[in-house]
């Protein structure tokens, strides 16, 4: 626990040395709103492990940055979004020979999936390259990422008392039958990708995002039965932000 709260710190640190170490730049005073859309892949790391494929979901939510510098050629400032984010994961219920497990009762291939609906928050130190008021740039940002569940489904097409347990390679399943025991989230994420700003319209992001939880959906001690359970997902989205502020050139 410690040591993933040095890892929240230091992206913070990080973040706010990367505007203080701005100062000495030209200054702005940009401040933009808008929104964010986009899909989701993602799965749940658990130890002992259990057989995956990405689960696909989306995401939707608010953004807003404001730009306080830019130092020689990069443009610095903070970004943020609140958003409504679907994760997850999908299982892989296979036989020793890659073949899927087949159901005795109902005679189809098992399949199961849990989609974790969260509200996400979060904030990243953004440097961007490239044309500052209209034309393209190219950006990167890292930074924290919080969150808290709001609801979870379940997607399967067997009973829990009739699965075959006997064929399958991967025999961990206790996971199936479980509620997420921690609601609230936490991780860093990291994204690039590359920015039109059109005067008087606005500007569009297209940016593709990893996010790695620090934290476990599921109790960690020694008496509890999955020692690591941490989401990850890879996020693909598009957003729109308009100016509220500019600085004046």
């Amino acid at each position: 626990m410690k040591l993933t709260i040095r890892y929240i710190v230091f992206v913070l640190l990080f973040s706010c040395a990367t505007v203080a170490s701005a100062q000495i730049g030209q200054h702005r005073n940009d401040f933009s709103i808008g929104v964010n859309g986009g899909y989701t892949l993602s799965n749940v790391g658990f130890t002992p492990k259990v057989t995956q494929s990405l689960l696909g979901g989306t995401t939707v939510g608010l953004s807003w940055r404001y730009v306080c510098e830019k130092y020689f050629s990069t443009i610095c400032s903070i970004y943020g979004e609140v958003n409504y984010t679907q994760m997850g994961w999908k299982e892989r219920i296979l036989t020793t020979d890659n073949q899927p497990v087949i159901n005795a009762v109902s005679g189809l291939p098992e399949q199961y999936s849990r989609t974790l609906n969260y509200l996400q928050v979060p904030v990243f130190a953004h440097l961007a390259w490239g044309k500052e008021h209209s034309g393209m740039q190219f950006f990167f940002q890292l930074g924290p990422q919080f969150g808290y569940l709001l609801s979870e489904k379940t997607t399967t097409n067997f009973n829990f008392k009739d699965r075959n347990t006997a064929d399958r390679s991967n025999v961990v399943c206790a996971q199936d039958t479980m509620a997420v025991e921690n609601k609230f989230d936490y991780g860093i994420a990291a994204g690039a990708g590359v920015e039109l700003s059109v005067p008087r319209v606005g500007h569009f992001l297209l940016e593709g995002r990893y996010y790695y939880g620090l934290g476990n959906i599921y109790g960690d001690s020694k008496r509890d039965y999955f020692s690591k359970s941490n989401n990850s997902s890879i996020v693909v989205k598009l957003t729109y932000l308009f100016d509220v502020v500019r600085t004046k050139h």
